[in-house]
């Protein structure tokens, strides 16, 4: 039993540190194929742990300050005088890497460990 505990110890961390390293994969994504106006909006991206317990880790990826211009950008929007803007997806080709990452360390993990 001692041994079942100590390989889940060993897996729960190697999975934390997987899930952190992915989190920080995407934001680096998103900052590199963000739109850059100014530049504002790309360098406003973080990744920050927002649930831990002793068998899970949360990480999320978000633009705390201009949260309101992710959708716009995403998916195109309105203009005032008319017609639509073009997209630019840039969140949603970072969490695909993020996801396939995220795999890879997993599967390396549960191989080595």
């Amino acid at each position: 039993m001692k041994g079942l505990t100590e390989y889940a110890d060993l897996t729960t961390d190697d999975m934390k540190k997987a899930v952190k390293s992915a989190g920080r994969a995407v934001r680096k994504e998103i900052e590199a194929n963000a739109p850059a106006d100014t530049g504002k909006y790309r360098k406003s991206w973080r990744a920050k742990t927002t649930k831990e317990t002793s068998n899970s880790l949360e990480v999320t990826v978000c633009s705390p300050t201009k949260y309101q211009l992710a959708h716009l950008l995403e998916h195109g929007h309105a203009k005032w005088e008319g017609g639509r803007t073009k997209a630019q997806p840039h969140i949603a080709p970072a969490e695909e890497l993020g996801v396939k990452q995220l795999e890879k360390e997993i599967e390396r993990s549960l191989r080595n460990g």
